[in-house]
C-alpha cells in the first residue's frame, strides 16, 4: 500500500522527494534531485503551539518556483519571509512598551520559538545556496532570513537584559522598603524600652493616690498636705525613666566579639 504524501499531488516531483517526507513535515530542511529543489520550511510558530506547520517550496527544473500555500512563483518565498519579519516587529514594539516582568516574560515566550525556527531557517537557505550556486534568487532569501535571524536575536537578548534590569529594580526597593520597615521596627523598640520601667510600675503598683498611700503607710490627706505627691511622682517618673534609658543601652549596645585563640598563639618559624 502506497503511503499518502504531504506533497500537493499535482506536484511533478522526484519520487525521492515524497519518500523522505513522512506524515508531517518534521524538522526544516532543503533537498535537491534531478535540478529540483524542495525548501521545507515552517510556518512561523506561535508561542502556545508545539506543533509546526509545515510549509514546501518547490523549484523545477524550469527554475519555476511552487509552494503548498502561498502561491506560485519566488514571491511566495518572499511573503513567508514577511511574516516573519512582521512577526518580530510586533514583538519589537511590545518590548518597547513593556514596562513590567511580566509583560518582558510574554515576549520571551512568544520570541523563542519564532527564533529557533528562525535560525533553522538561515541554515536551509544557506545550505539550498551550497546546493545550487547558480540558483541566485536563493542569494536574497538567504540574506532576509540572515537579518530575520540577527533580528530575533537581539531582541532576545534585549528582552532578557531589560527583564533582568527590572526584576534588579523590583528586589532593589523591596529591600529599600524592608529597610526602613526595620528602622521604624527599631525606634518602636527603643520607644517601648524607655517606657517599658514606668507601664510595669504603674501596672504593678498603679499611681493612683490610695495606692500610694497604702504603699508607704500613711494616709492620702497627710501626703497632701505634706506636699508629697509632687516629688514622689516626680521620683517615679525619673526613676522609671533612667532605667528605661539603661535598658535601652544595654539593648543597643555591640555584642561583644570573642577572639579566637588560635589567632593569638604565634606561627612557629
Amino acid at each position: 500500500m502506497t503511503k499518502k504524501s504531504i506533497l500537493p499531488a499535482v506536484w511533478q516531483v522526484p519520487q525521492n522527494f515524497r519518500d523522505r517526507l513522512g506524515s508531517d513535515a518534521g524538522r526544516q530542511r532543503v533537498m535537491q534531485a534531478d535540478g529540483h529543489l524542495l525548501l521545507v520550511l515552517h510556518a512561523p510558530p506561535k508561542a502556545d503551539d508545539p506543533r509546526r506547520v509545515g510549509r514546501f517550496f518547490w523549484r523545477d527544473e524550469a527554475g519555476l518556483w511552487s509552494s503548498n500555500e502561498l502561491g506560485n512563483g519566488i514571491n511566495a518565498l518572499n511573503k513567508h519571509l514577511d511574516e516573519y519579519e512582521s512577526i518580530l516587529g510586533d514583538l519589537d514594539r511590545q518590548e518597547e512598551q513593556a514596562t513590567a516582568a511580566d509583560d518582558y516574560f510574554e515576549v520571551l515566550v512568544r520570541l523563542s520559538p519564532v527564533r529557533r525556527a528562525a535560525i533553522n531557517l538561515y541554515e536551509v537557505l544557506q545550505e539550498a545556496r551550497k546546493m545550487c550556486p547558480e540558483f541566485h534568487e536563493i542569494i536574497d532569501a538567504r540574506d532576509r532570513a540572515y537579518t530575520i535571524e540577527r533580528t530575533a536575536e537581539l531582541l532576545t537578548s534585549e528582552t532578557k537584559n531589560a527583564l533582568d534590569l527590572t526584576v534588579a529594580r523590583r528586589a532593589e526597593e523591596q529591600a529599600r522598603a524592608s529597610q526602613r520597615m526595620a528602622v521604624a521596627s527599631h525606634r518602636l523598640n527603643i520607644l517601648a524600652a524607655v517606657f517599658f520601667p514606668i507601664a510595669t510600675v504603674a501596672a504593678i503598683f498603679g499611681l493612683d493616690l490610695e495606692t500610694l498611700s497604702a504603699i508607704l503607710g500613711r494616709d492620702s490627706q497627710s501626703l497632701v498636705q505634706g506636699g508629697l505627691l509632687p516629688p514622689l511622682f516626680i521620683g517615679l517618673i525619673v526613676g522609671g525613666l533612667a532605667i528605661g534609658a539603661l535598658l535601652t543601652f544595654l539593648i543597643n549596645r555591640a555584642p561583644k566579639t570573642h577572639q579566637n585563640p588560635t589567632s593569638l598563639r604565634h606561627p612557629q618559624s
